[in-house]
């Protein structure tokens, strides 16, 4: 008796699955992705081979470019709760929407007596605009000082945490500036920070 032959079909394989994984983790990591902050002047950080990555939280980061320096400080509650401290130290007073606008920018270099004019600004007039960067006169007008020590004190109230300081400079010219901000950390007996470069391979 002849052998029954089974017709052979094409496998299918459904693959509306696998695309909603995908989707899912695309749509993750966009969500999750931080956007690269630009500088507010152009740093060309020194090499290095060390990959020590640097913390999300507790950190305050001074740039350094053009003989300005900048302040950054991470997490909103840290950069509103500095600012009231600065204002109450100068005699300005920030208003709600203010402290917000702070709250989001990254690096700022104004002196406090033009910190209000700025915040003021449009978005797209702030990018244009030139900071002239944080007084640091170590004998005279020496903001950055007040910065970085109120900057510590939000940060042991609100996080019970000690921040660490990073400094971002220039690989070239910056040096007098650095050895600056270098001398106003040592006055508040801050003599471990880190500087941020950029990764090169090892010989």
């Amino acid at each position: 008796m002849p052998r029954v032959k089974i017709k052979r079909k094409s496998t299918t394989t459904d693959m509306t699955a696998m695309c909603d994984v995908a989707f899912l983790l695309l749509t993750f990591f966009i969500l999750t992705a931080k956007p690269r902050q630009q500088d507010p002047v152009p740093v060309d950080t020194p090499a290095s081979t060390v990959t020590i990555k640097q913390p999300e939280k507790d950190i305050a980061t001074l740039v350094v470019g053009s003989g300005k320096v900048f302040f950054d400080i991470t997490g909103a509650n840290i950069r509103i709760q500095t600012l009231e401290q600065m204002g109450q130290r100068y005699g300005v007073t920030f208003t709600q929407e203010e402290k917000n606008k702070y709250a989001n920018l990254q690096a700022v270099g104004v002196p406090m007596n033009q910190m209000k004019q700025f915040l003021s600004m449009e978005p797209e007039q702030r990018e244009k605009y030139t900071q002239p960067g944080i007084p640091a006169d170590t004998t005279n007008n020496n903001e950055l000082f007040h910065w970085i020590r109120e900057a510590r004190i939000a940060d042991k109230v609100l996080d019970n945490a000690e921040m660490r300081i990073s400094i971002k400079g220039n690989a070239k010219e910056e040096y007098p500036t650095i050895k600056k901000v270098i001398t106003i950390l040592q006055k508040q007996k801050v003599n471990k920070f880190n500087l941020i470069t950029s990764l090169r391979s090892a010989k």
